[in-house]
Protein backbone atom coordinates (compact mmCIF):
# COMPACT_ATOMS: atom_id res chain seq x y z
CA UNK A 1 0.00 0.00 0.00
CA UNK A 2 2.67 2.38 1.21
CA UNK A 3 4.94 1.33 -2.04
CA UNK A 4 1.56 2.24 -4.92
CA UNK A 5 1.05 5.09 -2.78
CA UNK A 6 4.14 6.11 -3.41
CA UNK A 7 4.42 5.02 -6.54
CA UNK A 8 1.07 7.55 -7.34
CA UNK A 9 2.72 10.19 -5.66
CA UNK A 10 5.34 10.15 -7.77
CA UNK A 11 3.14 9.82 -10.67
CA UNK A 12 1.09 12.84 -9.59
CA UNK A 13 4.25 14.91 -8.84
CA UNK A 14 5.11 13.79 -12.28
CA UNK A 15 1.97 15.08 -13.94
CA UNK A 16 2.22 18.19 -11.51
CA UNK A 17 5.60 19.09 -12.14
CA UNK A 18 5.06 18.45 -15.91
CA UNK A 19 2.19 21.36 -15.96
CA UNK A 20 4.12 23.68 -13.57
CA UNK A 21 7.59 23.56 -14.93
CA UNK A 22 6.41 23.56 -18.70
CA UNK A 23 7.64 26.90 -20.46
CA UNK A 24 4.27 29.32 -20.53
CA UNK A 25 2.40 29.06 -24.21
CA UNK A 26 3.76 31.71 -26.31
CA UNK A 27 1.77 33.78 -28.22
CA UNK A 28 2.19 33.59 -32.14
CA UNK A 29 2.32 37.03 -32.88
CA UNK A 30 4.23 38.31 -35.82
CA UNK A 31 7.56 38.25 -35.71
CA UNK A 32 10.42 39.20 -37.81
CA UNK A 33 10.20 36.36 -40.33
CA UNK A 34 6.18 37.23 -40.87
CA UNK A 35 7.46 40.57 -40.77
CA UNK A 36 10.06 39.76 -44.00
CA UNK A 37 7.77 37.70 -45.66
CA UNK A 38 5.14 40.56 -45.54
CA UNK A 39 8.42 43.11 -47.07
CA UNK A 40 9.16 40.19 -49.31
CA UNK A 41 5.13 39.80 -50.46
CA UNK A 42 5.03 43.99 -50.97
CA UNK A 43 8.39 44.31 -53.05
CA UNK A 44 6.97 41.43 -55.09
CA UNK A 45 4.29 43.22 -55.68
CA UNK A 46 5.72 46.54 -56.51
CA UNK A 47 7.98 44.97 -58.50
CA UNK A 48 5.39 43.07 -60.64
CA UNK A 49 3.47 46.24 -60.98
CA UNK A 50 6.74 48.14 -61.70
CA UNK A 51 7.09 45.17 -64.33
CA UNK A 52 3.63 45.54 -65.84
CA UNK A 53 4.05 49.42 -66.40
CA UNK A 54 7.32 48.53 -68.32
CA UNK A 55 5.97 46.33 -70.59
CA UNK A 56 2.96 48.67 -71.12
CA UNK A 57 5.21 51.39 -71.96
CA UNK A 58 7.97 49.01 -74.28
CA UNK A 59 4.37 48.43 -76.00
CA UNK A 60 3.47 51.58 -76.88
CA UNK A 61 7.04 52.47 -78.02
CA UNK A 62 7.25 49.65 -79.98
CA UNK A 63 3.64 50.82 -81.39
CA UNK A 64 5.21 54.18 -82.44
CA UNK A 65 8.37 52.96 -83.78
CA UNK A 66 6.68 50.39 -85.86
CA UNK A 67 4.09 53.19 -87.25
CA UNK A 68 6.80 55.18 -88.29
CA UNK A 69 9.37 53.11 -89.63
CA UNK A 70 6.33 51.74 -92.07
CA UNK A 71 5.29 55.75 -92.85
CA UNK A 72 8.77 56.20 -94.03
CA UNK A 73 8.92 52.87 -96.24
CA UNK A 74 5.73 53.49 -97.23
CA UNK A 75 6.59 57.42 -98.35
CA UNK A 76 10.10 55.87 -100.08
CA UNK A 77 8.40 52.98 -101.10
CA UNK A 78 5.95 55.46 -103.21
CA UNK A 79 8.94 57.92 -104.14
CA UNK A 80 11.06 55.37 -105.51
CA UNK A 81 7.61 54.13 -107.68
CA UNK A 82 6.50 57.20 -108.84
CA UNK A 83 9.89 58.26 -109.74
CA UNK A 84 10.24 54.70 -111.74
CA UNK A 85 6.66 55.34 -113.18
CA UNK A 86 8.01 59.13 -114.57
CA UNK A 87 11.34 57.39 -115.98
CA UNK A 88 9.03 54.54 -117.88
CA UNK A 89 7.14 57.01 -118.94
CA UNK A 90 10.00 59.14 -120.36
CA UNK A 91 11.40 56.55 -121.82
CA UNK A 92 8.53 55.09 -123.60
CA UNK A 93 8.38 58.62 -125.16
CA UNK A 94 12.11 58.58 -125.92
CA UNK A 95 11.36 54.88 -127.71
CA UNK A 96 8.64 56.70 -129.44
CA UNK A 97 10.35 59.41 -131.24
CA UNK A 98 13.64 57.00 -131.95
CA UNK A 99 10.70 55.15 -133.76
CA UNK A 100 9.54 58.11 -135.57
CA UNK A 101 12.83 59.12 -136.43
CA UNK A 102 13.72 55.87 -137.53
CA UNK A 103 10.47 55.57 -139.71
CA UNK A 104 11.06 59.47 -141.07
CA UNK A 105 14.94 58.50 -141.93
CA UNK A 106 13.74 55.07 -143.70
CA UNK A 107 11.56 57.24 -145.77
CA UNK A 108 13.80 59.68 -146.89
CA UNK A 109 16.50 56.88 -147.49
CA UNK A 110 14.19 54.58 -149.80
CA UNK A 111 13.37 57.95 -151.91
CA UNK A 112 16.85 58.86 -152.73
CA UNK A 113 20.46 57.58 -153.03
CA UNK A 114 23.06 58.12 -150.44
CA UNK A 115 26.62 59.69 -150.89
CA UNK A 116 29.59 59.01 -149.90
CA UNK A 117 29.15 61.56 -147.05
CA UNK A 118 25.90 60.73 -145.52
CA UNK A 119 27.24 57.24 -145.25
CA UNK A 120 29.62 58.86 -142.98
CA UNK A 121 27.36 60.50 -140.80
CA UNK A 122 25.24 57.83 -140.71
CA UNK A 123 28.14 55.98 -139.34
CA UNK A 124 28.42 58.57 -137.03
CA UNK A 125 24.61 58.67 -135.83
CA UNK A 126 24.87 54.79 -135.73
CA UNK A 127 27.80 54.97 -133.27
CA UNK A 128 25.91 58.13 -131.35
CA UNK A 129 22.53 55.37 -131.18
CA UNK A 130 24.89 52.53 -130.09
CA UNK A 131 26.12 54.92 -126.99
CA UNK A 132 22.68 56.17 -126.41
CA UNK A 133 21.64 52.24 -126.46
CA UNK A 134 24.13 51.38 -123.97
CA UNK A 135 23.25 54.58 -121.66
CA UNK A 136 19.77 53.66 -122.01
CA UNK A 137 20.81 49.75 -121.30
CA UNK A 138 23.22 51.46 -118.21
CA UNK A 139 20.39 53.58 -116.90
CA UNK A 140 17.81 50.33 -117.03
CA UNK A 141 20.59 48.14 -115.34
CA UNK A 142 20.18 51.25 -112.60
CA UNK A 143 16.73 50.86 -113.00
CA UNK A 144 16.49 46.70 -112.19
CA UNK A 145 19.34 47.38 -109.32
CA UNK A 146 16.78 50.50 -107.91
CA UNK A 147 14.22 48.48 -108.11
CA UNK A 148 15.39 45.41 -106.31
CA UNK A 149 16.70 47.77 -103.70
CA UNK A 150 12.92 48.46 -103.55
CA UNK A 151 11.73 45.53 -103.04
CA UNK A 152 14.79 44.17 -100.83
CA UNK A 153 13.81 47.38 -98.83
CA UNK A 154 9.87 46.27 -99.06
CA UNK A 155 11.11 42.42 -97.88
CA UNK A 156 12.86 43.98 -95.20
CA UNK A 157 9.78 46.06 -94.48
CA UNK A 158 7.27 42.81 -94.45
CA UNK A 159 10.02 40.77 -92.13
CA UNK A 160 10.44 43.93 -89.86
CA UNK A 161 6.40 44.12 -89.95
CA UNK A 162 6.79 40.15 -89.18
CA UNK A 163 9.17 40.81 -86.26
CA UNK A 164 6.84 43.66 -84.78
CA UNK A 165 3.97 41.31 -84.63
CA UNK A 166 5.86 38.61 -83.41
CA UNK A 167 7.10 41.26 -81.17
CA UNK A 168 3.58 42.17 -80.50
CA UNK A 169 2.07 38.40 -79.50
CA UNK A 170 5.05 37.95 -77.39
CA UNK A 171 4.16 41.26 -75.10
CA UNK A 172 0.79 40.17 -75.88
CA UNK A 173 1.71 36.57 -73.94
CA UNK A 174 3.40 38.67 -71.60
CA UNK A 175 0.44 40.48 -70.49
CA UNK A 176 -1.16 36.89 -70.49
CA UNK A 177 1.48 35.48 -68.72
CA UNK A 178 0.79 38.24 -66.15
CA UNK A 179 -2.16 38.61 -65.61
CA UNK A 180 -1.99 34.81 -65.09
CA UNK A 181 1.17 35.74 -62.48
CA UNK A 182 -1.46 38.71 -60.91
CA UNK A 183 -4.27 35.86 -60.44
CA UNK A 184 -1.75 33.66 -58.86
CA UNK A 185 -0.09 36.28 -56.17
CA UNK A 186 -3.77 36.90 -55.24
CA UNK A 187 -4.85 33.80 -54.97
CA UNK A 188 -1.43 33.27 -53.10
CA UNK A 189 -2.10 36.29 -51.13
CA UNK A 190 -5.97 34.73 -50.49
CA UNK A 191 -4.01 31.44 -49.47
CA UNK A 192 -1.59 33.29 -46.91
CA UNK A 193 -5.03 35.36 -45.48
CA UNK A 194 -6.40 31.67 -45.25
CA UNK A 195 -3.18 30.15 -43.49
CA UNK A 196 -2.67 33.11 -41.48
CA UNK A 197 -6.68 33.00 -40.00
CA UNK A 198 -5.68 28.95 -39.29
CA UNK A 199 -2.42 30.46 -37.47
CA UNK A 200 -4.72 32.36 -35.28
CA UNK A 201 -6.77 29.11 -34.90
CA UNK A 202 -4.19 27.29 -34.01
CA UNK A 203 -2.57 29.74 -31.85
CA UNK A 204 -6.22 30.23 -30.05
CA UNK A 205 -6.33 26.26 -30.09
CA UNK A 206 -2.84 26.44 -28.06
CA UNK A 207 -3.89 28.46 -26.12
CA UNK A 208 -7.26 26.91 -25.28
CA UNK A 209 -5.15 23.41 -24.85
CA UNK A 210 -2.84 24.99 -22.53
CA UNK A 211 -5.63 26.29 -20.37
CA UNK A 212 -7.27 22.94 -20.36
CA UNK A 213 -4.24 21.52 -19.31
CA UNK A 214 -3.30 24.25 -16.45
CA UNK A 215 -6.70 23.31 -15.23
CA UNK A 216 -5.94 18.75 -15.75
CA UNK A 217 -2.86 19.94 -13.33
CA UNK A 218 -5.16 22.04 -11.17
CA UNK A 219 -7.58 19.03 -10.76
CA UNK A 220 -4.70 16.57 -10.73
CA UNK A 221 -3.04 18.51 -8.24
CA UNK A 222 -6.86 18.52 -6.12
CA UNK A 223 -7.18 14.97 -7.25
CA UNK A 224 -3.58 13.98 -5.65
CA UNK A 225 -4.36 16.03 -2.60
CA UNK A 226 -7.69 14.39 -1.80
CA UNK A 227 -5.30 10.77 -2.53
CA UNK A 228 -3.24 12.01 -0.10
CA UNK A 229 -5.73 12.90 2.54
CA UNK A 230 -7.61 9.29 1.79
CA UNK A 231 -3.98 7.42 2.00
CA UNK A 232 -3.49 9.76 5.49
CA UNK A 233 -7.27 8.42 6.21
CA UNK A 234 -6.22 4.45 5.12
CA UNK A 235 -2.93 4.69 6.99
CA UNK A 236 -4.43 5.93 10.34
CA UNK A 237 -6.96 3.08 9.64
CA UNK A 238 -4.35 0.90 9.58
CA UNK A 239 -2.85 2.06 12.75
CA UNK A 240 -6.18 1.67 14.47
CA UNK A 241 -6.79 -2.38 12.97
CA UNK A 242 -3.20 -2.62 14.31
CA UNK A 243 -4.17 -1.72 17.58
CA UNK A 244 -7.20 -3.44 17.32
CA UNK A 245 -5.63 -6.44 15.98
CA UNK A 246 -3.35 -6.62 19.33
CA UNK A 247 -6.18 -5.51 21.41
CA UNK A 248 -8.28 -8.49 19.67
CA UNK A 249 -4.92 -10.95 20.51
CA UNK A 250 -4.34 -9.66 23.81
CA UNK A 251 -8.49 -10.49 24.23
CA UNK A 252 -8.01 -14.03 23.07
CA UNK A 253 -4.92 -14.94 25.68
CA UNK A 254 -7.30 -13.56 28.06
CA UNK A 255 -10.51 -15.46 26.56
CA UNK A 256 -7.51 -18.22 26.75
CA UNK A 257 -6.88 -17.66 30.03
CA UNK A 258 -10.46 -17.42 31.17
CA UNK A 259 -11.41 -20.74 29.65
CA UNK A 260 -8.55 -22.43 31.11
CA UNK A 261 -9.95 -20.73 34.67
CA UNK A 262 -13.31 -21.92 33.35
CA UNK A 263 -12.13 -25.19 32.69
CA UNK A 264 -10.68 -25.17 36.36
CA UNK A 265 -13.55 -23.80 37.87
CA UNK A 266 -15.78 -26.75 36.37
CA UNK A 267 -13.27 -29.32 37.56
CA UNK A 268 -13.67 -27.03 40.58
CA UNK A 269 -17.01 -28.03 40.60
CA UNK A 270 -17.50 -31.33 39.74
CA UNK A 271 -14.89 -31.43 42.96
CA UNK A 272 -17.54 -29.58 44.71
CA UNK A 273 -20.10 -31.51 43.30
CA UNK A 274 -18.38 -34.71 44.12
CA UNK A 275 -17.80 -33.02 47.81
CA UNK A 276 -21.65 -31.88 47.83
CA UNK A 277 -22.55 -34.72 49.80
CA UNK A 278 -19.28 -34.19 52.07
CA UNK A 279 -19.44 -30.51 52.16
CA UNK A 280 -23.56 -30.16 52.32
CA UNK A 281 -22.85 -27.53 54.82
CA UNK A 282 -20.36 -25.87 53.33
CA UNK A 283 -22.93 -25.80 50.15
CA UNK A 284 -25.17 -23.45 51.53
CA UNK A 285 -22.35 -21.16 52.47
CA UNK A 286 -20.54 -21.41 49.26
CA UNK A 287 -23.86 -20.64 47.27
CA UNK A 288 -23.96 -17.65 47.31
CA UNK A 289 -19.76 -17.41 46.46
CA UNK A 290 -20.93 -19.69 43.74
CA UNK A 291 -23.66 -17.14 42.22
CA UNK A 292 -21.41 -14.56 42.37
CA UNK A 293 -18.98 -16.74 40.49
CA UNK A 294 -21.69 -17.61 37.85
CA UNK A 295 -22.68 -14.14 37.47
CA UNK A 296 -18.97 -12.93 36.98
CA UNK A 297 -18.46 -15.88 34.66
CA UNK A 298 -22.16 -15.08 32.56
CA UNK A 299 -20.45 -11.28 32.73
CA UNK A 300 -17.14 -12.76 31.48
CA UNK A 301 -19.47 -15.07 28.81
CA UNK A 302 -20.94 -11.80 27.34
CA UNK A 303 -18.02 -9.60 27.40
CA UNK A 304 -16.54 -11.96 25.42
CA UNK A 305 -19.61 -12.48 22.90
CA UNK A 306 -19.72 -8.45 22.73
CA UNK A 307 -15.37 -8.30 22.31
CA UNK A 308 -15.96 -11.48 19.46
CA UNK A 309 -18.82 -9.32 17.90
CA UNK A 310 -16.89 -5.73 17.91
CA UNK A 311 -14.16 -7.79 16.46
CA UNK A 312 -16.06 -9.56 13.56
CA UNK A 313 -17.66 -5.61 12.93
CA UNK A 314 -13.90 -4.70 12.87
CA UNK A 315 -12.96 -7.70 10.47
CA UNK A 316 -15.59 -6.51 7.93
CA UNK A 317 -15.07 -2.73 8.41
CA UNK A 318 -11.41 -3.61 7.94
CA UNK A 319 -12.18 -5.91 4.49
CA UNK A 320 -14.96 -2.79 3.46
CA UNK A 321 -11.45 -0.33 3.74
CA UNK A 322 -9.87 -2.73 2.10
CA UNK A 323 -12.31 -3.19 -0.46
CA UNK A 324 -12.94 0.69 -0.60
CA UNK A 325 -9.28 1.04 -0.86
CA UNK A 326 -8.83 -1.22 -3.47
CA UNK A 327 -11.56 0.35 -5.58
CA UNK A 328 -10.33 3.44 -4.97
CA UNK A 329 -6.64 2.68 -5.85
CA UNK A 330 -8.38 0.65 -9.07
CA UNK A 331 -10.47 3.53 -9.76
CA UNK A 332 -7.44 6.38 -9.19
CA UNK A 333 -5.21 4.47 -11.25
CA UNK A 334 -7.98 4.11 -14.33
CA UNK A 335 -8.52 7.91 -13.65
CA UNK A 336 -4.43 8.30 -13.94
CA UNK A 337 -4.87 6.37 -17.33
CA UNK A 338 -7.46 8.12 -18.75
CA UNK A 339 -5.66 11.38 -17.88
CA UNK A 340 -2.37 9.90 -19.48
CA UNK A 341 -4.19 8.97 -22.50
CA UNK A 342 -5.86 12.52 -22.58
CA UNK A 343 -2.40 14.20 -22.12
CA UNK A 344 -0.79 11.88 -24.89
CA UNK A 345 -3.48 12.99 -27.32
CA UNK A 346 -3.19 16.74 -26.44
CA UNK A 347 0.49 16.01 -26.57
CA UNK A 348 -0.44 14.11 -30.24
CA UNK A 349 -2.36 17.15 -31.17
CA UNK A 350 0.21 19.62 -30.21
CA UNK A 351 2.71 17.60 -32.11
CA UNK A 352 0.26 17.78 -34.97
CA UNK A 353 -0.20 21.54 -34.92
CA UNK A 354 3.48 21.89 -34.62
CA UNK A 355 3.59 19.62 -37.98
CA UNK A 356 0.95 21.76 -39.78
CA UNK A 357 2.56 24.90 -38.60
CA UNK A 358 6.16 23.63 -39.84
CA UNK A 359 4.35 22.09 -43.18
CA UNK A 360 2.73 25.59 -43.63
CA UNK A 361 6.02 27.28 -42.85
CA UNK A 362 7.91 25.16 -45.50
CA UNK A 363 4.83 25.57 -48.28
CA UNK A 364 5.01 29.16 -47.68
CA UNK A 365 8.63 29.13 -47.78
CA UNK A 366 8.60 27.40 -51.30
CA UNK A 367 5.34 29.71 -52.30
CA UNK A 368 8.27 32.31 -51.92
CA UNK A 369 10.83 30.51 -53.50
CA UNK A 370 8.46 29.95 -56.39
CA UNK A 371 7.74 33.52 -56.41
CA UNK A 372 10.96 34.45 -56.49
CA UNK A 373 12.19 32.20 -59.33
CA UNK A 374 9.40 33.23 -61.24
CA UNK A 375 10.33 37.08 -60.73
CA UNK A 376 13.83 35.94 -62.03
CA UNK A 377 12.38 34.34 -64.96
CA UNK A 378 10.32 37.15 -65.71
CA UNK A 379 13.36 39.78 -65.11
CA UNK A 380 15.10 37.18 -67.36
CA UNK A 381 12.38 37.52 -69.85
CA UNK A 382 11.88 41.28 -69.68
CA UNK A 383 15.91 40.92 -70.64
CA UNK A 384 15.41 39.36 -73.36
CA UNK A 385 12.85 41.24 -74.79
CA UNK A 386 14.64 44.45 -74.02
CA UNK A 387 17.77 42.87 -75.71
CA UNK A 388 15.03 42.01 -78.98
CA UNK A 389 14.28 45.41 -78.99
CA UNK A 390 17.81 46.57 -78.84
CA UNK A 391 18.69 44.68 -81.93
CA UNK A 392 15.26 45.73 -83.61
CA UNK A 393 15.98 49.13 -82.79
CA UNK A 394 19.26 48.73 -84.49
CA UNK A 395 17.75 46.73 -87.34
CA UNK A 396 15.60 49.77 -87.94
CA UNK A 397 18.66 52.42 -87.70
CA UNK A 398 20.67 50.24 -90.46
CA UNK A 399 17.42 49.98 -92.56
CA UNK A 400 16.87 53.52 -92.08
CA UNK A 401 20.50 54.10 -92.93
CA UNK A 402 20.21 52.13 -96.22
CA UNK A 403 16.92 53.69 -96.85
CA UNK A 404 18.90 56.97 -96.58
CA UNK A 405 21.65 55.70 -98.44
CA UNK A 406 18.83 54.36 -101.30
CA UNK A 407 17.55 57.83 -101.10
CA UNK A 408 20.88 59.34 -101.79
CA UNK A 409 21.71 57.08 -104.66
CA UNK A 410 18.28 57.36 -106.50
CA UNK A 411 18.34 61.27 -106.08
CA UNK A 412 21.84 60.82 -107.80
CA UNK A 413 20.39 58.22 -110.13
CA UNK A 414 17.54 60.81 -111.05
CA UNK A 415 19.71 63.54 -111.55
CA UNK A 416 21.74 61.77 -114.02
CA UNK A 417 18.81 60.24 -115.89
CA UNK A 418 17.51 64.00 -115.96
CA UNK A 419 21.09 64.82 -117.26
CA UNK A 420 21.23 61.86 -120.00
CA UNK A 421 17.67 62.81 -120.86
CA UNK A 422 18.18 66.37 -121.50
CA UNK A 423 21.30 65.55 -123.60
CA UNK A 424 19.33 62.50 -125.43
CA UNK A 425 16.19 65.26 -126.19
CA UNK A 426 18.84 67.57 -127.18
CA UNK A 427 20.44 64.92 -129.53
CA UNK A 428 17.42 64.10 -131.09
CA UNK A 429 17.22 67.70 -131.26
CA UNK A 430 20.81 67.90 -133.27
CA UNK A 431 19.25 64.47 -135.19
CA UNK A 432 15.81 66.08 -136.16
CA UNK A 433 17.94 68.83 -137.96
CA UNK A 434 20.12 66.35 -139.38
CA UNK A 435 17.46 64.39 -141.15
CA UNK A 436 16.15 67.75 -142.35
CA UNK A 437 19.52 68.58 -143.81
CA UNK A 438 19.51 65.45 -145.58
CA UNK A 439 15.82 65.25 -146.89
CA UNK A 440 17.10 68.61 -148.58
CA UNK A 441 20.24 67.54 -150.03
CA UNK A 442 18.25 64.53 -151.30
CA UNK A 443 15.89 66.25 -153.10
CA UNK A 444 18.30 68.51 -154.65
CA UNK A 445 20.78 64.97 -155.75
CA UNK A 446 20.28 63.90 -159.33
CA UNK A 447 19.65 60.88 -160.42
CA UNK A 448 22.14 59.64 -162.99
CA UNK A 449 20.91 57.67 -166.44
CA UNK A 450 21.86 56.53 -169.71
CA UNK A 451 25.37 55.90 -170.92
CA UNK A 452 28.49 55.82 -169.11
CA UNK A 453 31.33 57.49 -170.12
CA UNK A 454 34.52 58.91 -168.45
CA UNK A 455 33.30 61.92 -166.63
CA UNK A 456 36.22 64.18 -165.01
CA UNK A 457 37.51 60.91 -163.31
CA UNK A 458 40.37 58.85 -164.54
CA UNK A 459 38.29 55.57 -164.44
CA UNK A 460 36.10 53.76 -166.75
CA UNK A 461 32.15 55.35 -166.87
CA UNK A 462 29.76 53.52 -164.71
CA UNK A 463 27.03 52.15 -165.66
CA UNK A 464 23.23 53.83 -165.50
CA UNK A 465 21.38 50.76 -164.30
CA UNK A 466 24.02 50.08 -161.71
CA UNK A 467 24.45 52.86 -159.74
CA UNK A 468 26.14 52.49 -156.10
CA UNK A 469 26.32 54.44 -153.11
CA UNK A 470 30.26 54.02 -151.68
CA UNK A 471 30.39 54.44 -148.15
CA UNK A 472 33.72 55.89 -146.34
CA UNK A 473 33.47 52.90 -143.92
CA UNK A 474 36.46 49.69 -143.78
CA UNK A 475 36.54 46.70 -145.59
CA UNK A 476 34.89 43.74 -143.57
CA UNK A 477 32.36 45.81 -141.08
CA UNK A 478 28.83 45.04 -140.52
CA UNK A 479 25.73 47.64 -140.47
CA UNK A 480 23.69 46.77 -137.34
CA UNK A 481 21.66 49.69 -137.23
CA UNK A 482 17.78 48.19 -138.49
CA UNK A 483 17.22 51.66 -139.93
CA UNK A 484 20.32 51.97 -141.85
CA UNK A 485 19.90 48.65 -143.22
CA UNK A 486 16.44 49.28 -144.55
CA UNK A 487 18.32 52.48 -146.11
CA UNK A 488 20.61 51.02 -147.58
CA UNK A 489 18.35 48.04 -148.36
CA UNK A 490 20.56 45.40 -147.56
CA UNK A 491 20.17 42.02 -144.43
CA UNK A 492 21.81 42.26 -141.54
CA UNK A 493 24.58 40.30 -142.78
CA UNK A 494 25.87 42.35 -144.99
CA UNK A 495 28.97 43.04 -145.78
CA UNK A 496 29.71 45.92 -147.93
CA UNK A 497 32.13 45.03 -150.95
CA UNK A 498 34.68 47.52 -152.47
CA UNK A 499 32.81 48.40 -156.37
CA UNK A 500 35.55 48.55 -159.70
CA UNK A 501 35.10 52.05 -159.11
CA UNK A 502 37.34 52.28 -155.40
CA UNK A 503 39.29 49.05 -156.76
CA UNK A 504 40.93 50.92 -159.79
CA UNK A 505 41.49 53.81 -157.46
CA UNK A 506 43.74 51.86 -155.16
Amino acid sequence: MRGESGSHKGAGGFFLGGGAAGPDPKPLHPTGSSCSRCQRDLSLQTAVKVLYVFSILLIVAVTVLATLVFRRVDSIAGGISSAQASYEERLLAIRGELQGLDEKTSANCSQCHQPAQLGQELAKLQDELEAVRLALTAQETLLDNTSRGHHLLASSGQELGAQLAGCWAATGQLNRTLGQLWARVGGWREEAEGLRGSLRALMEERLEAMAAIQRLNASLGQSWGRLRNAERKVEEEKEAMEELEAGWHNHTRLLGGLRAAAAETGEAVKGLRGRLGAAGRRAGETAEGMHELVLQVMGLQLQLDNISSSLDEQRENLGDLHYHSRYGQKMAAERFQELEGRLEGQRLELATMAANVNATDGHVHAMLRYLDDVRLSCTLGFHAQAEELEHLNASLGRALGEAEGLREGFGFLRARLDFEVRNLSALLEEMKGVDAKHGEALRDVAVLRGEGGRRNFGSPPIPAATIRVTLNIQHGTQISSPWARRCLGVGAAWTPQLSPFEDSKR
